[in-house]
């Protein structure tokens, strides 16, 4: 028989950096689950990323406390700050220009968030990427 589910937490997590301290500490710990059994489990499955890269993470809590966890790939927003080499997007999106990226790394991008993304195909995948950059004060050039 399955178990019963008592509950889902979703957390960004630094890849192969987690420990009990905020956030991750208070959200499982509210919840009953063993908080070092899943930062080994999770520094395991993240040990061969980049560190310090915010992998988004679905925690699903069990009535008898136990867990398991799944973990996406990473926002759009870090891989276009890594493509155009900023620490952060722009100020004033719309009104000035942060940074240009091309679409040929809109689609680099999208080829890596393929399976996390909401798109039929490659080329409706880029256009999202570019959208998400427009939104970041970022400029999309061919």
């Amino acid at each position: 028989m399955a178990k019963k589910i008592d509950g889902y937490i979703k957390l960004q997590v630094p890849a192969g950096a987690a420990n009990p301290a905020p956030p991750i500490g208070p959200a499982l710990g509210q919840r009953g689950v063993n908080i070092m059994e899943f930062c080994k489990a999770f520094n395991a499955k993240t040990q061969e990323l980049e560190k310090s890269m915010p992998i988004p993470t679905i925690i699903t809590v069990y009535a008898d406390k136990s867990f398991t966890f799944e973990t996406k790939t990473p926002p759009a927003s870090f891989y276009l700050k890594k493509a155009a080499k900023l620490d952060k997007g722009g100020t004033e999106p719309g009104r000035t220009v942060a940074a240009t990226v091309t679409m040929a790394q809109c689609r680099e991008i999208a080829e890596a968030k393929m399976v996390d993304l909401n798109a039929v195909d490659l080329d409706a995948a880029q256009k999202i990427i570019a959208g998400s950059a427009r939104s970041m004060g970022f400029e999309v050039t061919e």
